[in-house]
């Protein structure tokens, strides 16, 4: 390859970096995981001889289509050279069609997660699923039956969630300092600091927040 096409796939690399502020190809290496040689093959037009799994990554990196990425540098790979077009468009349609084979197994790969979660997530609230619809059936019909009885059912529920990592933002008639980041007023006025009571708990997973605990202001106690 002469240096002019090289200069070139460089400067087109380049664009395609600042549209997302990529500073250069050891930030692009790091961002797309891929070793820094690869990228220096993609600047000196050898993008055909690069395997799909490495250009998915890069064209990932640079947030454009794996078919954009080919053939902008195979497209530039063929300047003031004279290669026979059938042996291009030939080798343009291989890339494509290992891409396309790499997208079906890593979609086969996904299903086969998707149905190996929810097994196992189903395996782990088994009790609940096969008590749970039983003992709201006769609660129904005898609402004196003691609530205190049904608490163990819900046990492979929080079971589940612990699996997740998944745990509560306070308990239910906790009184603590209100603090807006984890908390949600659900009545009334409330400066950060000041007491409020736990109405319905929060839930966080990784310290990362899902729902903010529900809490309502505690009034000062009455003047004697």
């Amino acid at each position: 390859m002469n240096k002019y096409s090289y200069e070139t796939n460089k400067q087109l690399l380049q664009d395609l970096m600042r549209q997302v502020n990529i500073a250069d190809i050891d930030e692009l290496s790091q961002t797309a995981k891929v070793p820094r040689l690869q990228i220096i093959r993609l600047q000196q037009g050898l993008i055909l001889k690069i395997s799909v799994g490495i250009i998915a990554k890069i064209a990932a990196a640079l947030n454009i289509s794996i078919d954009s990425l080919v053939e902008t540098f195979v497209a530039q790979s063929t300047v003031n050279v004279k290669p026979q077009i059938s042996e291009k468009n030939d080798a343009l349609t291989a890339c494509q069609q290992e891409y396309q084979k790499l997208q079906q197994e890593m979609l086969q790969q996904q299903e086969f997660l998707e149905a190996e979660f929810q097994k196992n997530s189903l395996e782990t609230i088994e009790s609940w699923l096969l008590q749970w619809p039983t003992a709201t059936a006769v609660v129904r019909k005898n609402p004196q039956l003691p609530a205190a009885r049904l608490l163990s059912l819900v046990e492979p529920v929080e079971q589940l969630l612990k699996q997740w990592d998944v745990e509560t933002v306070a308990t239910v008639g906790e009184k603590l300092a209100y603090d807006p980041q984890w908390h949600q007023l659900m009545k009334g006025t409330a400066q950060p600091g000041e007491l409020v009571e736990v109405r319905y708990v929060g839930y966080k997973q990784d310290n990362k927040l899902l729902y903010k605990a529900k809490v309502s202001p505690v009034e000062p106690p009455a003047d004697v």
